[in-house]
């Protein structure tokens, strides 16, 4: 079962770097600025997580002060593919990390 929310959770860590690359690409006109953009925007989540949440993190975070670093993230990919107008995965995104979430709390293992 472990196995399966750590892969779930790897998944909702891309997703969210792709929802970022989605928003990014979509939000301006200017081609140069939306490519720009659509790197930068995951590029700065990815770089947090890298830093202050993965289990590996030079600065890793003690729970529950991850836990607002880690939500910042999954929010800003929910908020991301709502502005892009992708409702429904927005809705989708969101269910799946309430979910994994839960789990998480559920079984009192600690992120990662």
């Amino acid at each position: 079962m472990r196995r399966a929310v750590e892969s779930l959770r790897f998944l909702l860590q891309v997703a969210a770097f792709v929802a970022l690359a989605i928003w990014g690409w979509q939000a301006v006109d200017d081609p140069a600025l939306s490519a720009m953009l659509a790197v930068a925007a995951p590029g700065l989540a990815a770089a947090a997580w890298g830093i202050w949440v993965a289990p590996m993190a030079p600065a890793r975070l003690d729970d529950p002060t991850r836990l607002v670093v880690e939500l910042v993230v999954f929010d800003a990919a929910v908020v991301a593919l709502l502005l892009a107008g992708h409702v429904t995965w927005a809705i989708v995104y969101a269910v799946a990390v309430v979910a994994h979430l839960a789990i998480m709390g559920r079984r009192g293992w600690r992120s990662g």
